[in-house]
């Protein structure tokens, strides 16, 4: 029987299941263009099992090829661990559009802009960094809090779905696999970030 402290419907829930599969530019269409840092080839879409809190659902990351199964093993442990991930769609669903994404709460990877705030490429260009749960964890810098419906969960003394601590299932999944949280930097602190450089 499944006990009370169990999320609804994590019993019966089916198993992971995770595809690669190439991408090209018109896949990417608006998170994409001429210049950016990687080329299509380089890159793949992660169709995945999530947790969603209630139940299994299907989410899809574009990340760099040669992170791909670090990716898979990352999720699947938080699928285990029944983390729940609020929606996981390419930021192309959102015209590549980072700020809509964020708002809508949506886990997202590549994404072909300059960094919060610079000029510089975002780890993102590379394929190489994970947005987790944006609305719940979110960028926070002096009074700046993006998404801007994130503010309240700058208190990271809350407790609610979706959100990451030091030292929880999520931040050891990356870190097993040699992933930096932002959450660990001294400013900005940015909850949602993950990356392979620590950027």
């Amino acid at each position: 029987m499944p006990t009370s402290e169990a999320p609804a419907g994590a019993e019966d829930a089916p198993p992971f299941h995770a595809t690669v599969a190439a991408v090209s530019e018109a896949d990417l269409h608006a998170s994409w263009h001429a210049g950016c840092p990687v080329a299509p080839a380089d890159l793949r879409s992660v169709t995945l099992t999530r947790w969603t809190g209630g139940g299994a659902a299907s989410g899809t990351l574009v990340v760099a090829a040669a992170v791909a199964d670090d990716v898979v093993g990352v999720m699947q442990a938080l699928y285990e661990a029944r983390f729940p991930i609020a929606g996981m769609e390419p930021v192309e669903a959102f015209g590549g559009d980072d700020d809509a994404s964020m708002a809508a709460n949506n886990t997202s990877a590549f994404n072909c802009r300059a960094v919060t705030g610079g000029s510089s490429w975002s780890e993102h260009s590379y394929g190489r960094a994970i947005d987790l749960n944006p609305l719940v964890n979110p960028y926070v810098l002096g009074s700046t809090v993006l998404p801007a419906g994130g503010a309240a969960y700058a208190d990271r003394t809350l407790q609610a779905p979706g959100m990451i601590h030091d030292g929880d299932a999520v931040v050891r999944a990356f870190a097993a696999r040699g992933w930096v949280w932002g959450g660990t930097w001294s400013s900005p602190k940015d909850y949602q970030h993950f990356s392979t450089t620590g950027r």
